[in-house]
């Protein structure tokens, strides 16, 4: 079975117990073993009350336990902190690892705590603040936060339904009311993106989902066409070295930031996390160059400066 570990998972159980951004290494699959593990539904729940995507969903005990203990953690340890930097750096040092959303040969939710991208790193971080905000505070409920992160709609189907690009990933969380899209027509937003994506469809042999299905290349089609033409306002990356105490600083702990990307057919090429350090912006994020999650000891404008085909940033903040 081309899964590390399968559970299938009654509700009465749960307590005991992520874009084709280019940061994402689509064309390479997940590491794989042979160990599975099945829980049956618990006698006393009922089938019909288990969420559908708990049915088929991928993990380990190892990080469920993890998810309920950070949860629970979260209550006395907290404090002020910012959420998702608090959350964020209970990552630091986590090995970073594409692709590990491409398991199997249908879509289904994977939940991996201990090998993230920048993408599911940032879907984890959001997902266990929404959980901390909300006090609910068991992996079911963060599973729930999960499929609603990172599904159009909040609805979990086949590929298709995954947010692959991040301009749908944000529009649709927004439309949701689980993120803000921070921005304004003056300083530091002095740019406007337009929006041309058609990456997945102009090369589906990069993608194992479409070269498997590819009666799902259409669908993407479709949708990349929905979004191309559309502007966004935008901070440019000679802005991006301003100090907090300039407009700058309308940026916060723990917003996510959206590296935009001059590449053909892309919008993206990287998010992160933004850390006021002695009043420069710097980034959390889970590092292909580091190959782990780090907060980048270089400044934000620094490292921008460095990737030539970065032209700026989108932010959005969790509500």
């Amino acid at each position: 079975m081309d899964m590390k570990h399968k559970y299938i998972i009654g509700a009465l159980l749960l307590t005991i117990a992520p874009f084709a951004c280019a940061c994402t290494g689509t064309t390479n699959e997940a590491k794989t073993d042979d160990t599975v593990a099945v829980i049956s539904v618990a006698d006393t729940a009922s089938k019909d009350t288990v969420p559908y995507y708990m049915k088929t969903a991928e993990y380990t005990k190892e990080d469920s336990t993890l998810v309920v203990k950070l949860l629970a953690d979260a209550k006395t340890e907290r404090g002020d902190e910012n959420r998702m930097l608090y959350f964020g750096k209970k990552f630091l040092g986590v090995p970073y690892v594409a692709s590990t959303l491409e398991n199997g040969d249908t879509e289904h939710l994977i939940v991996n705590l201990h090998e993230l991208d920048c993408t599911t790193f940032v879907e984890t971080i959001t997902a266990l603040t929404l959980c901390d905000k909300e006090d609910t505070r068991t992996f079911e409920d963060y599973c729930r936060q999960l499929v609603r992160i990172r599904y159009r709609n909040g609805e979990m189907g086949d590929y298709t339904s995954r947010l692959h690009y991040f301009t749908w990933w944000g529009d649709d969380n927004q439309r949701l009311g689980i993120v803000k899209c921070i921005y304004s027509a003056k300083k530091p937003f002095t740019a406007i993106q337009k929006v041309n994506i058609n990456y997945m469809s102009k090369h589906p042999e990069l993608y194992k989902q479409l070269k498997a299905h590819p009666e799902f290349i259409k669908k993407i089609s479709e949708y990349e066409r929905g979004t191309s033409g559309m502007t966004y306002y935008y901070i440019p990356k000679a802005n991006v070295g301003w100090k907090k105490s300039s407009s700058l600083g309308i940026i916060e702990d723990g917003d996510i930031l959206a590296m935009l990307t001059s590449k053909e057919g892309l919008d993206t090429s990287h998010i992160g996390v933004a850390v006021w350090q002695n009043g420069k912006l710097h980034l959390m994020n889970a590092s292909r160059v580091h190959k782990k999650v780090v907060v980048d000891t270089k400044t934000f404008y620094e490292y921008q400066q460095i990737q030539t085909s970065q032209t700026g940033i989108r932010v959005f903040r969790v509500q």
